[in-house]
């Protein structure tokens, strides 16, 4: 059974992620503590960068682009030992290390469809062995209807 707060933080990581100007993939990423907003997060240029998305090739956009889970995790701007991370996409193993470095606990995220598990299966991998070794903990949440209706 999944916390209640679950689906409520996904839907908040999720509007967040709407946020990004990116067309291809909006992220999103909750920092939270004790059912607690502390931060949040979407992939998108830093602050004062001009988004130039269009002219931008992927190259380039792809160096100029902060993902969600590191914005989260600088705008929070105090310890987040024993934090929560909720995200719409799996963290990269770049940003699995920061979360670890972090003393984030846990890191919740919705399963992914088949089509992202195909072009980055081997990052996500990576990343889960890295939570796994650091003792950082993962749930893959299955939001569907019925699972959202046993909430406890």
């Amino acid at each position: 059974m999944i916390s209640k707060w679950a689906p409520r933080f996904i839907q908040m990581a999720e509007l967040v992620a709407s946020w990004s100007k990116d067309p291809s993939t909006q992220v999103g990423a909750v920092i939270t503590e004790r059912n607690r907003i502390v931060s949040l997060g979407f992939n998108g240029y830093p602050q004062g960068i001009i988004d130039s998305a269009s002219s931008d090739n992927r190259e380039v956009k792809l160096l100029k682009t902060l993902h969600a889970e590191e914005n989260a995790l600088l705008y929070a701007k105090r310890d987040l030992t024993g934090c929560e991370i909720w995200v719409t996409h799996f963290p990269c193993p770049n940003c699995a290390a920061k979360i670890i470095q972090t003393g984030i606990k846990a890191v919740h995220c919705p399963a992914q469809s088949e089509d992202f598990l195909s072009r980055w299966g081997d990052k996500i991998k990576l990343s889960e062995e890295m939570f796994e070794q650091s003792g950082v903990s993962v749930e893959w949440l299955r939001l569907d209807q019925d699972e959202t209706n046993k909430v406890s």
